[in-house]
C-alpha cells in the first residue's frame, strides 16, 4: 500500500480575524466594511473570516431605545447581503450584530456561508456593559456547525470566562471555537 494514503490525509483550513473600526449604529458602513473584508480574505482563498462582537451594529449603546432601531432578524436584510458575497466567493463569515426576535434582543454571533445562513449563537453570559445591559440572554443550546469539513462552535466575549460551554462544543465535535470580542 501507498504510505501517502489519501484517508488519512489532513485536510488544512484557512482561517482569519479581522480587527476592524466599528461605527457605532452606522450599518451601511460597517456592512461594507465587512464585505470588503469578505472579498480580500477569498482572494487569499480563506475559509472562515470572523469578524468582531456586534461588528454590524457597534457595541457602546447607551440604551435600549438607541441600540432598537440597529437589530434585525436572523435571517435578515445583512445575513442576507453576506450570504450573497459568500456565494460568489465560496467563502464563510462569522460575525456580530443585535438580533430583534419575538422572544427577546439578543446580542448574536451569525455563521453564514455560500447557502446562507449556517447557524447562530445568543450570548449567554452578559456583563454589566455597553450593549449587553440591554439584551436578553441566550436562550438556545451550544451547538457545531459544519462548513465543509472544519466544524465551528462559536460563543461571545465575556462567555470565554466561563469553560462550560466551550467544552460541550469540544465533546460533540468542535475543531475551532471561535470567540468574537469587542
Amino acid at each position: 500500500m501507498n504510505s501517502h494514503d489519501a484517508s488519512t490525509e489532513q485536510t488544512s483550513f484557512e482561517v482569519v480575524g479581522v480587527q476592524m473600526d466599528v461605527l457605532l449604529g452606522d450599518l451601511d458602513a460597517n456592512l461594507t466594511a465587512i464585505i470588503g473584508h469578505l472579498n480580500t480574505a477569498a482572494d487569499d482563498q480563506v475559509h472562515l473570516v470572523v469578524f468582531p462582537e456586534c461588528v454590524l451594529t457597534g457595541y457602546c449603546f447607551e440604551s435600549l431605545d438607541q441600540a432598537l432601531p440597529h437589530g434585525q432578524s436572523v435571517p435578515g436584510p445583512a445575513t442576507d447581503s453576506v450570504a450573497e458575497v459568500c456565494h460568489q466567493r465560496n467563502i464563510y463569515a462569522l460575525f456580530g450584530m443585535l438580533e430583534r426576535a419575538e422572544d427577546g434582543f439578543f446580542n448574536v454571533c451569525v455563521l453564514v456561508g455560500p447557502s446562507g445562513v449556517v447557524g447562530k449563537y445568543r450570548k449567554v453570559h452578559l456583563p454589566y456593559l455597553g450593549i449587553d445591559r440591554f439584551t436578553t440572554p441566550g436562550n438556545e443550546p451550544f451547538r457545531v456547525y459544519d462548513i465543509g469539513g472544519l466544524r465551528v462552535g462559536m460563543i461571545i466575549c465575556y462567555d470565554g470566562s466561563f469553560p462550560e460551554a466551550t467544552r460541550v462544543m469540544a465533546l460533540d465535535g468542535a475543531d475551532l471555537v471561535a470567540l468574537p470580542t469587542n
